[in-house]
């Protein structure tokens, strides 16, 4: 992820994987910092669905809090 500036604002999303072919659920925009509180947050099956979204990159939330 090209932006890690914590004040960077951000779209947290959920992607589900329905068979009829996911759908974005925009959970909020907001500051880095606050998305990564509330993913953390969130349970196990819904973390997984997380992305995270700035002006110049998208990276799902498992991969970018294993870096």
């Amino acid at each position: 992820m090209r932006t890690t500036d914590d004040a960077a604002t951000v779209r947290l999303y959920f992607l589900s994987d329905s068979a009829e072919g996911g759908v974005a659920e925009t959970l909020m925009y907001g500051p880095l910092s606050a998305a990564l509180a509330m993913a953390a947050a969130a349970e196990t099956a819904v973390q997984d669905g997380l992305w995270i979204a700035t002006d110049n990159d998208v990276v799902a939330y498992r991969d970018m809090v294993s870096e």
